[in-house]
């Protein structure tokens, strides 16, 4: 049985599309909106240079387990889109969209993050127990991090 887990994120920033784009299309912020529990690292020398087909390398740490994770940008298409797709790491599938548009003066950003843990139903167990909650947290700092960085944002969408 495949069975996917969706995540989906809407949030409002009041700052121009072309600059929200910018921002989140320079894989060194990435680190900016990342939790510091995550012990988050860039392993590929920098400046990356993102397009269709850039791979990035991460180290990371899920709870005191160091992880390594590999992800390609498979679609790239400034300032409206881009999505990044695990190619290893600890996920089975992890297909990440990101959407921009110009609403209400400012930016809508939209994420939508697909994904599947490896292991069957022990994974699905594993999701329920504790992996739903670590996403949403996640992305609960990113929000609150786009806030800071941005001054103003809100959120217009939640789960």
């Amino acid at each position: 049985m495949t069975r996917f887990h969706t995540l989906r994120r809407q949030q409002w920033i009041p700052r121009p599309l072309e600059e929200v784009f910018a921002f989140f299309s320079d894989a060194g912020n990435l680190a900016e909106l990342t939790p510091s529990w995550l012990g988050f690292r860039i392993l590929t020398p920098g400046p990356v240079r993102i397009a269709a087909g850039t791979n990035i390398r991460y180290r990371l740490s899920l709870h005191g387990i160091p992880v390594s994770w590999t992800t390609e940008i498979t679609r790239w298409e400034p300032p409206f889109r881009f999505v990044d797709v695990q190619l290893s790491g600890p996920y089975r599938l992890w297909h990440h969209t990101h959407r921009f548009e110009a609403h209400n003066g400012g930016t809508r950003m939209t994420d939508v993050v697909r994904y599947r843990l490896p292991f069957g139903i022990i994974g699905r167990a594993v999701h329920a127990l504790k992996v739903r909650r670590d996403v949403e947290r996640i992305f609960d700092y990113r929000f609150l991090r786009i806030n800071q960085l941005f001054a103003g944002a809100s959120l217009e969408l939640c789960k």
